[in-house]
């Protein structure tokens, strides 16, 4: 196999596998659109009318590992475009006809067939069938709009992994099925913590122990917050259109906006906090003294994605961000940026976030400004990158075209990266706003604004975090801290509800279990449950003012006084803010 390189067998695998639905699927005329190569393998769009079960995809994979020991030749057909419209209508594959119509008249058009097969495809591919591994595996379906338009036709989608060795396979698909175990989705629903509803498309309802979390997260930022001078401001959520137009958002934004007419206006739903914090930066004088002013917004936003585009909680149409806009002089930038890292280094590592890298996205092709201040922008934030001491890549061109951003991302603990912080440099809205503040020699002197999200939205960020830790909350973020468990609920139960009321007094969540079930089902019910402790009372703990204390995980159980317990969940909860920060 060493000659071809791997996307050349995967595209050749692609052809396999829709040459192998079309063995299998031969009455139903089968109607393919693309399949093209992705990352560990490919997916093909396919139209016809039965819908490809489970069964149905074992079938394609053993028709597939026949026609791979066929060892059919596979041959090069060259078309004009004109001759490659007949071809495929002959065929009955308007799909075909219809990709090549796109294409320039005067372009060469190839096609490639394995016995009875043809397919379209730019190509290479291997000479024949039997040159490719079996190493394939055919994963799922999905529904796919045509060409990704949602006014097209619904395609059936065949996703498949493919790999050179079989270790690379089977490495896959243990990673699958492990990142399929950490689904933030099915957690969410096994931990009560949100769910979907159609009412509200792609807008989380958050339960009671999801809300839980989510105001925990709010509240560290809060304390993060103190720590780093941020002031907190709250923003209407629907505005004058008229607003959207100076801040340009609705030239370039418009169809991920949600409006309304109020007294015969139109007014949007904000789909970012920035314009809000224009309008109260400029509504107050200001001098050189005062900045930086640093706002923080907590506000709901609202952004239209569509339907094929949502995924849980980590694409969603309602979210809130840890959204904060700093007005700065232009000479204070690079010290605003080494106190952000700093900041965000402090928390991806109280996360558990230890593989992070660092992007900074220069001056794009089209951009606002002159090139004398995205000279200065470009060597503040690159000064600023460099004295932290943190290695960063530059992606040339990347930047916004207000100005340019340091980008953030972490890896998970089964080695997917996510993008979470960022931190932009814009002269654009305090040009469009008209922003002022008056210098040291008295001159009006425009500021320049810092956009930073160091979670992101936390609706993503509680995503991503779900399964990095796997569900596995720390203490001061879960839901609940502890379960108490009386082994009778006529002996011991008041004891337990009198420990429980005495532990919420301190700040802490727990509540007693007085369910009438015997102690091994509830002891597994509260492992499942991911609570980090199970405290236990029977007579002898009575006695002794003390509890039968099983942590999460753990095999075997502690004996504590309650004073005990109290002394340590009390330090388990100082977690809450970071160490560096306490």
């Amino acid at each position: 196999m060493a000659k071809y390189d791997l996307d050349t067998i995967r595209h050749s695998t692609a052809h396999l596998m829709a040459q192998a639905v079309n063995r299998v699927f031969k009455d139903q005329n089968p109607q393919f659109g693309i399949g093209p190569v992705i990352e560990n393998g490919f997916y093909y769009d396919i139209d016809m009318e039965a819908k490809i079960s489970e069964e149905d995809l074992a079938r394609i994979e053993k028709t597939m590992m026949e026609i791979i020991d066929e060892k059919l030749p596979i041959t090069r057909m060259v078309f004009t475009r004109d001759e490659s419209i007949e071809f495929w209508e002959k065929k009955n594959q308007p799909l075909k006809v219809e990709v090549v119509s796109s294409i320039p008249a005067d372009q060469e058009i190839t096609c490639y067939q394995q016995g009875e097969f043809v397919d379209l495809c730019r190509g290479p591919h291997v000479e024949n069938t039997g040159h490719l591994p079996k190493f394939f595996k055919l994963l799922h379906t999905a529904g796919a709009y045509w060409k990704g338009d949602s006014n097209n036709k619904m395609l059936q989608r065949i996703y498949a992994a493919s790999f050179t060795t079989k270790k690379q396979l089977e490495d896959h698909l243990n990673f699958l099925e492990e990142a399929k175990k950490r689904d933030h989705r099915k957690l969410g629903k096994e931990l009560e913590l949100f769910h979907f509803d159609s009412f509200a498309p792609a807008s989380p309802f958050f339960m009671p122990k999801g809300a839980t979390v989510y105001n925990e997260l709010v509240a560290f930022m809060r304390r993060i917050y103190v720590k780093y001078g941020y002031d907190e401001v709250i923003t209407p959520m629907l505005l004058d259109s008229e607003l959207w137009h100076t801040s340009g958002h609705y030239a370039h934004y418009k169809e991920n906006m949600y409006f309304s007419m109020v007294d015969k206006k139109e007014f949007a739903l904000k789909p970012m906090n920035c314009p809000c914090h224009m309008l109260m930066f400029k509504h107050y004088k200001y001098s050189y003294r005062d900045l930086p002013m640093r706002y923080a917004d907590f506000g709901r936003l609202h952004r239209y994605e569509s339907a094929g585009a949502v995924a849980g909680l980590t694409r969603v149409r309602s979210f809130c961000q840890d959204d904060a806009h700093i007005f700065i002089q232009m000479e204070g930038i690079e010290a605003e940026i080494i106190k952000l890292m700093e900041m965000f280094f402090i928390c991806y590592d109280h996360f558990g976030f230890d593989q992070i890298k660092i992007g900074l996205s220069t001056r794009p092709e089209s951009k606002a400004g002159d090139d004398a201040t995205w000279d200065k922008a470009e060597a503040a934030l690159k000064g600023a990158l460099d004295r932290t001491g943190h290695q960063y890549h530059i992606n040339a061109g990347d930047g916004a075209f207000y100005g340019p951003k340091i980008d953030i991302q972490i890896a998970d603990a089964i080695g997917r990266w996510h993008q979470l912080g960022t931190i932009q440099l814009d002269f654009q809205l305090p040009e469009r706003f008209d922003l002022k503040y008056t210098s040291q020699e008295g001159n009006d002197v425009r500021p320049v604004v810092i956009h930073r999200a160091l979670l992101g939205s936390l609706e993503r960020f509680i995503g991503v975090y779900l399964e990095h830790i796997a569900g596995v909350f720390p203490f001061w973020l879960c839901p609940e801290q502890a379960v108490i468990v009386p082994v009778s609920t006529d002996k011991h139960l008041a004891f337990c509800k009198t420990l429980a009321s005495d532990l919420k007094e301190l700040g802490l969540r727990v509540k007693v279990d007085e369910r009438n079930e015997t102690m091994g089902y509830k002891t597994r019910q509260i492992q499942q449950s991911k609570v980090p402790f199970m405290l236990v009372v029977g007579d002898r703990e009575m006695e002794n003012l003390a509890v039968s204390m099983r942590a999460h995980g753990a095999a075997t159980s502690s004996n504590l006084t309650i004073a005990e317990v109290k002394d340590l969940f009390l330090k388990l909860n100082l977690e809450r803010m970071p160490e560096k920060l306490r």
